[in-house]
């Protein structure tokens, strides 16, 4: 059974999500790349501040990415196709973090609260 509907472009998805998201990129050349895997495993467990920080994390793997993806992640995106990469994305659509290794999650979090959007929010709640 096939679905007629296609997945929207990574491109399509980081536009949908400006100014409502901040987006987690996770990349890795295979899903049993150790970092993703450890990445994975670090965001889950702050799942509570994950939401807070009105963030989606968005899992790419190789495999699962179509041509035009691949593209945009290496031209736009500057990430190198052999190796993890995680990017912060900033609600403006600007890149505010780009590592290859696994970020910690107060690595993460501390990046975002000293945005300035960040703080307004932190300000109305």
């Amino acid at each position: 059974m096939t679905q007629s509907t296609q997945q929207p472009s990574l491109a399509e998805t980081l536009r949908a999500g400006k100014w409502e998201k901040r987006m987690v990129l996770l990349y890795a050349p295979a899903a049993d790349n150790a970092e993703f895997k450890q990445q994975k495993s670090l965001l889950a467990q702050a799942q509570g501040a994950v939401h807070d920080r009105d963030i989606r994390v968005l899992e790419l793997t190789a495999n699962q990415l179509s041509a035009a993806d691949k593209q945009y992640l290496q031209q736009q995106l500057k990430v190198e196709p052999t190796q993890f990469t995680v990017l912060l994305i900033g609600k403006d659509g600007g890149v505010k973090l780009r590592q290859t290794k696994a970020l910690t999650a107060q690595q993460l979090f501390g990046t975002i609260d000293k945005m300035p959007m960040r703080q307004q929010e932190m300000k109305k709640h």
